[in-house]
């Protein structure tokens, strides 16, 4: 019997907490190395992460949930892409560099508030609208693994902005 994928909302979740530890660990993280290995795999994670809300996720949820929450979600991944083509372009010994990260992990962190949030949030909202969460699923888990592969090595895909 084959393995049974988690549903969208499970999947997405789990790559926030992924995420969430690879800020922590970058916080914690000393010597230039590290940290940019670190800052590498975090802008990784969340570009991926970001395509596949983009690309699956949100397109499923249009015209179901609350059209503003939809929008923000848009507009705070655009602003957090910006971040990472900023931190992608730098090095841990510019000016900035630390306190880049740190804003891009206060800014990931009230995204994912947003979308977790238990009753209003969008993912709660999306559940609600009866989505299939299944389907949606294995969709993201296959993008997931087809993107995770093509961003293992070499430069990330740049970033693009979806509302501009």
């Amino acid at each position: 019997m084959a393995e049974k994928t988690m549903d969208a909302v499970a999947l997405l979740k789990a790559d926030h907490r992924r995420v969430e530890d690879l800020f922590e660990q970058f916080e914690k993280a000393s010597g230039d190395g590290r940290k940019e290995k670190l800052a590498r795999e975090i802008c990784r994670e969340l570009i991926v992460h970001s395509m596949l809300e983009e690309e699956i996720f949100y397109p499923a949820c249009e015209g179901k949930i609350e059209e503003d929450l939809l929008k923000e979600a848009f507009v705070e991944h655009d602003a957090a892409k910006v971040l990472i083509a900023q931190i992608e372009d730098g090095e841990p010994s510019d000016e900035f560099y630390d306190a880049k990260v740190k804003v891009l992990q206060e800014e990931i962190e009230h995204h994912v508030k947003e979308e977790e949030q238990r009753l209003e949030g969008l993912f709660s909202q999306a559940r609600k609208a009866g989505l299939d969460m299944d389907a949606l699923g294995e969709q993201i888990a296959a993008r997931q693994a087809e993107l995770m592969e093509q961003t293992k090595s070499g430069p990330l895909p740049k970033p693009e902005l979806t509302t501009m």
